[in-house]
């Protein structure tokens, strides 16, 4: 069914909600906003990223307010985890020759920290990271790798996530373990909608032994 997985990072493969948000209202301390709750937050935040921070501090330079983000992430006592079924759906895909690569916009040294520290660089070929805007790669993460578009599908959370799939003429599986609500992922009409993980990799053993 999918011989090509790309994998967004945060909500999709690990739990880094809670240091985003202490991250996002020590930015918005620093310049008079008013914080929001986890709640507010998933229902406002968006990438690309740029475009939340224009809407909420507008003419702020973003590389001053990644510069105050990047400091209160990396300060935060909440702990950045694997999120459930995401490991065994890697070793799955390892063991059933699935090739798996990330695209993320986070902080390229973060996100290169975090796959060491949580033990996670063994299962991709390759990953992207720093990437603001992910239409503007996934199309050449597609090519570079020779991956057959019918074969590939793009795993996220987030809104923008299905609209890169889409973009790149891939499937999209959006997934309701990170950011945004189900309502407004739904709304994006994504090809597969799944609950977590575990429901993702149940689907493609269904489709393996039907097959």
């Amino acid at each position: 069914m999918y011989r090509n997985l790309i994998f967004d990072w945060s909500g999709t493969l690990v739990d880094d909600l809670g240091p985003t948000l202490e991250a996002t209202n020590a930015v918005f301390g620093i310049h008079g906003r008013e914080a929001m709750d986890r709640d507010e937050f998933r229902r406002l935040f968006r990438l690309p990223y740029s475009e939340f921070y224009e809407e909420h501090l507008p003419g702020i330079a973003l590389a001053d307010l990644e510069n105050h983000f990047r400091k209160a992430f990396a300060e935060s006592p909440v702990a950045v985890t694997v999120l459930p079924h995401a490991r065994e759906k890697l070793e799955w895909c390892r063991e059933h020759g699935v090739r798996c690569f990330v695209l993320t916009s986070m902080d390229r040294n973060t996100f290169e920290g975090q796959l060491d520290d949580l033990e996670m660089r063994q299962y991709f070929e390759a990953t992207y990271s720093g990437v603001v805007d992910k239409r503007e790669v996934i199309g050449s993460l597609v090519i570079n790798h020779e991956l057959e578009v019918s074969q590939t599908a793009f795993l996220g959370d987030m809104i923008h996530d299905i609209v890169t799939a889409k973009h790149g003429g891939v499937a999209s599986v959006a997934l309701l373990t990170g950011y945004t609500h189900r309502e407004v992922l739904q709304a994006q009409q994504p090809d597969w909608l799944m609950a977590d993980l575990r429901e993702f990799r149940e689907m493609l053993d269904q489709h393996r032994r039907n097959s």
